[in-house]
């Protein structure tokens, strides 16, 4: 009998790689998607992995009876809902898109998981609900959140709290924010991986477009921060240790008697600057990136890094993979879509 798990966005960066791990152990993801943020690129590579066409319904989940007829199609063992806009700047100019996207999206696949009786929810989140935090660079899953300094960090911040106040409603219910930190690299065959529409937001595919000469230049957000470069700190996760880490949540779920919600920081449990990553891929590559500082991005947290503790021993997962092996992946990524 199949166990079908509905992955809102399962045609984007992070929804896709979590297709595959899923399907490596023992479930049929159903993917939701319009893609107005994929690549069919990304669907040919899902195909070529796992040896068969991925389930597709392209669909827009803010109609919500086009969301509830797949609801009717399936009996879903859990939904991983990751589709939603993601670039922190774009918000800022956007915010009304985003608010309307991201939450109505939200509400929608609540209401269909409250009516159809799906017990095992996965929530993608960010640690943007943390803020700027006060007093800590290390922030864990107790860690007052402050407010959001976008548009974007607000609708995950509102996330969460529709889903604690939709959860007290229905206290049966199975669900984890997982709080991830910035997820970069592709998965090891190349074959599927970031792939932004337009200008980059992120960092690691505007440093592989101009490696390869579809940028004239990356744009260093800012050297006058109070860090040992001055350039802003994340903690860098690779994609497909993230797309395990929805595994082991959704595992988590399926194994407990009863109801829950929870939050859990998904990250490495180190912060890296902008420029050790620019001096890590060019000392992977042996290239020379061309780029040059600019001025602050509205909306950008200084320097933030996970404690990653309490996923190590709620899910057994931890982040396994180096940012050598994230840079060394992208950048095969970048040369795949090159090639083709």
């Amino acid at each position: 009998m199949n166990k079908y798990v509905l992955v809102t966005g399962g045609a984007g960066y992070i929804g896709s790689h979590t297709v595959v791990a899923l399907s490596e152990n023992g479930y049929c993801p159903v993917i939701a998607d319009d893609l107005r943020n994929a690549n069919p690129v990304v669907l040919d590579g899902l195909t070529q992995i796992l040896g068969h066409k991925p389930i597709l319904h392209q669909i827009d989940i803010c109609k919500k009876e086009a969301l509830k007829d797949l609801f009717k199609k399936y009996s879903f063992e859990g939904v991983i809902h990751f589709a939603a806009y993601k670039a922190v700047g774009e918000s800022v100019e956007k915010p009304l898109s985003y608010y309307e996207n991201n939450l109505l999206g939200l509400i929608n696949v609540l209401e269909c998981v409250q009516q159809f009786g799906v017990l095992n929810f996965v929530f993608s989140s960010s640690c943007t609900v943390y803020g700027q935090p006060i007093g800590v660079k290390k922030v864990s899953e107790t860690t007052p959140k402050q407010l959001p300094m976008s548009p974007y960090g607000y609708t995950k911040w509102m996330g969460e709290q529709i889903i604690s106040d939709f959860h007290h409603s229905v206290p049966h219910l199975k669900m984890i924010n997982l709080r991830y930190f910035n997820p970069v690299g592709a998965h090891h065959s190349a074959l599927i991986g970031e792939l932004p529409i337009g200008l980059p937001n992120n960092l690691f595919p505007f440093i592989m477009q101009t490696a390869i000469g579809k940028r004239s230049k990356l744009i260093v957000y800012g050297n006058d921060y109070p860090t040992a470069d001055g350039t802003c700190i994340r903690d860098y996760i690779h994609v497909s240790d993230l797309a395990e880490a929805h595994l082991k949540a959704l595992k988590f779920l399926e194994c407990q008697a009863e109801g829950l919600i929870d939050d859990l920081n998904i990250g490495t449990g180190n912060g890296t600057s902008v420029i050790e990553i620019i001096n890590s891929f060019e000392r992977i590559t042996g290239l020379s990136l061309a780029y040059e500082i600019g001025p602050r991005r509205e909306g950008d947290v200084v320097e933030i890094y996970a404690e990653v503790k309490r996923a190590h021993e709620k899910l057994g997962w931890q982040a396994r993979l180096s940012i050598d092996e994230a840079i060394r992946d992208a950048w095969a990524w970048e040369n795949y879509l090159a090639s083709l």
